[in-house]
């Protein structure tokens, strides 16, 4: 039984949600990846379907929350999430995130679960390989500032026009720095699989995350799995997003007609 949520979404800094919608039956909890903000999703409501409550979370150290501090460890994290987020879980809600907020959806899935809390029953998944596959990168959150620098080149997903500007990036810095530190610090602990469906997107030309990679979700719920791999690189949620809309709301549309 689906009943009519009492929460307001705007009772939080965890949340921006550009369209409250009290009579949505569900709510799309989405997740930022590194550096990136609550700003990401705010034009999804608009190609999802009306049911759907699109609520985007805001980490602290960016956005309004940009006197924060941001984490830079990823359980102290999720435990500051589940706790703020707890409220807001009184309806069927389903997680989305890309890379970062890929790997935080799902430990926080993980987390709620733990807590013998309400879970998801949806994860979707972007640009992030499986959890349990270690990185045969080495670490660059802690290099030195030039260094980090060229590394945030190669990864492409910090426009030129920002690298170009050395104040703006000493204030970007520590940010991107702790979300590296959150993603390249993380330890995989071995725990049952989820029992929700999980959707799970790549980019074709991602030269960081291959398909193979993305695949290995398949060993983290006993549901179903789907992979699509669409054009672009690893910010292809950015290059391609409404092909990624389309494929979301389709399934989105799928998941309400089995509630």
């Amino acid at each position: 039984m689906i009943g009519t949520s009492v929460t307001s979404v705007m009772e939080t800094s965890w949340l921006v949600c550009p369209k409250p919608n009290p009579q949505a039956r569900l709510r799309l909890f989405c997740f930022p990846y590194a550096g990136g903000n609550a700003m990401i999703y705010r034009q999804w409501q608009a190609s999802l379907p009306q049911s759907v409550e699109v609520c985007s979370v805001q980490l602290p150290g960016r956005g309004k929350r940009i006197q924060e501090r941001p984490f830079d460890c990823l359980q102290p994290l999720v435990e500051a999430a589940a706790n703020a987020l707890l409220p807001f879980f009184d309806k069927p809600f389903a997680f989305l995130g890309h890379s970062m907020g890929g790997l935080i959806s799902f430990e926080l899935a993980r987390q709620l679960r733990r807590d013998s809390n309400p879970l998801p029953v949806h994860l979707f998944v972007s640009g992030r390989r499986a959890p349990q596959l270690s990185s045969s990168e080495a670490p660059t959150y802690n290099l030195p500032e030039a260094e980090f620098m060229d590394a945030l080149r190669r990864l492409e997903g910090t426009p030129a026009e920002v690298l170009q500007q050395p104040e703006l990036m000493q204030l970007m810095l520590p940010l991107l720095r702790a979300d590296f530190a959150v993603c390249e610090t993380y330890d995989y602990t071995a725990e049952p699989p989820l029992n929700c469906p999980v959707s799970v997107f790549g980019g074709l030309q991602d030269s960081d995350v291959k398909q193979g990679q993305l695949e290995a979700w398949t060993m983290q719920t006993t549901a179903a799995t789907r992979v699509r791999m669409l054009p672009g690189d690893h910010f292809f949620i950015n290059s391609q997003q409404p092909l990624l809309l389309r494929a979301l709301a389709h399934d989105l549309q799928q998941l309400i007609a089995s509630l």
